[in-house]
């Protein structure tokens, strides 16, 4: 299937060509369709699966069919609603990208920041607002948003914005919705309590789920170290001496552990950077461009922050702290592996995780490769149901035994 075949309009067609798109992912195959016929849709999918296009066209292409293109302030016809900054922008990026023939406006507002830039651009008129749930309330409050001619509505990432506590805010915004409208609701898992909030919103919803839910993609190559919480700093710079990985994205689950992983890093001379919700705005960004732009080889985040990011070609992902939500394991480990491209995902177990790592093996159905043959070994022998690998398999990296011409060196396997 090809995007030509999905009927979209030349102005929409035209930017995706530009864009280099040429083939729809599967959620983008399925969902697209049935959005531009005008129905509710539920779609689960895992991060990196190409759902920001699967809601951004279609809606692009009914507003666009349906504006008149008529002089003074538009108002806003679409609303999408997501938990972070970082997501707001990618998502408001996203409209720009697809729609930038079609001659609909869009904007977008978050939290953190100022609020005059934002102001100024709602009063000028926008068809299509993403927001984060927080600082649209506060606009809608002080009366420079109107949500009385929304068309379609967007719940994004509906299981983080749950996990950050903001169900409460976003049934304040349902309950001053149009009842007439279409809604899509976008979640990469579907816990009773999610599934509870879709019914809610949707009407007669048509659900796709490109792939089972709190699943892991089979592009990404997983692999364990059990290593002592005292020696994960070690391990990590050890991990680092591969001049093969270009970049990482670190997660730790604390603001606190990110910065000072941060610190372990610039100490040798590893050019790193965090990003947490303590961060301001234009830091937090700052720190996501010179990512992208590979001017900072790690980027330390925590999972609130990193839900946004979306890096191409990011290869390598590290869990230096294990996370106590398993959900989060398939998130975080998403952000490499995208659009079918090859990524790793290392995860570092103390003793005191392990309970963590067997809630996420139990949630998506595998066993994680253990590498062994490590210089920092867990102390105690980790009481846990783990395969051993077979001899020379996922042992990426290893000091090998010393012979007589390099006794008192380091001698690494270099990563394949």
């Amino acid at each position: 299937m090809s995007f030509e075949s999905l009927n979209l309009i030349e102005p929409i067609q035209k930017a995706l060509t530009a864009e280099g798109y040429t083939t729809p992912t599967p959620i983008q195959a399925q969902a697209i369709p049935i959005i531009l016929q005008g129905i509710d849709l539920l779609g689960v999918a895992q991060t990196g699966t190409g759902k920001t296009a699967a809601f951004a066209i279609p809606i692009l292409q009914l507003l666009h069919k349906n504006h008149t293109f008529h002089k003074g302030k538009r108002s806003i016809k679409a609303l999408i609603i997501t938990p972070t900054r970082e997501l707001a922008i990618q998502i408001d990026d996203s409209f720009e990208s697809y729609g930038k023939y079609t001659g609909l406006t869009h904007t977008v507002i978050f939290g953190g920041v100022k609020q005059g830039k934002q102001t100024d651009a709602l009063q000028n008129g926008v068809d299509i607002l993403v927001a984060t749930p927080g600082r649209l309330l506060d606009l809608i409050n002080q009366r420079f948003i109107s949500l009385k001619e929304i068309q379609l509505f967007v719940l994004d990432e509906a299981d983080r914005m749950l996990d950050m506590g903001f169900v409460h805010d976003i049934k304040k915004v349902l309950a001053i919705l149009p009842e007439r409208r279409q809604s899509l609701f976008f979640s990469a898992t579907m816990p009773p309590e999610i599934q509870k909030l879709s019914d809610s919103i949707l009407y007669k919803p048509q659900k796709v789920e490109v792939t089972p839910a709190s699943t892991t993609a089979d592009t990404i190559k997983q692999a364990l170290y059990f290593v002592d919480k005292n020696n994960k700093n070690a391990l990590l710079l050890d991990i680092l001496q591969d001049k093969t990985i270009e970049t990482a994205l670190v997660f730790t689950r604390t603001k606190h552990g990110a910065d000072k992983v941060v610190k372990v890093l610039l100490k040798s001379n590893i050019k790193a950077e965090a990003i947490h919700g303590n961060k301001a705005q234009n830091a937090r960004q700052r720190a996501l461009e010179n990512f992208k732009a590979k001017t900072t080889r790690v980027l330390v985040a925590t999972d609130i922050a990193a839900r946004g990011i979306d890096v191409d070609d990011l290869a390598y992902v590290i869990n230096f702290e294990m996370p106590n939500i398993p959900e989060t394991y398939v998130h975080r480990i998403g952000r490499t592996g995208r659009a079918g491209a090859n990524g790793t995902a290392f995860s570092f177990c103390e003793t005191e995780e392990i309970p963590y790592l067997k809630d996420i093996q139990k949630l998506i159905g595998k066993k994680i490769p253990v590498i062994e043959n490590h210089d920092y070994p867990m102390s105690t022998t980790p009481v846990v149901d783990v395969p051993k690998p077979p001899q020379n398999q996922h042992q990426n990296r290893g000091a090998a035994k010393p012979n007589e011409a390099n006794k008192g060196k380091k001698v690494w396997f270099k990563r394949k």
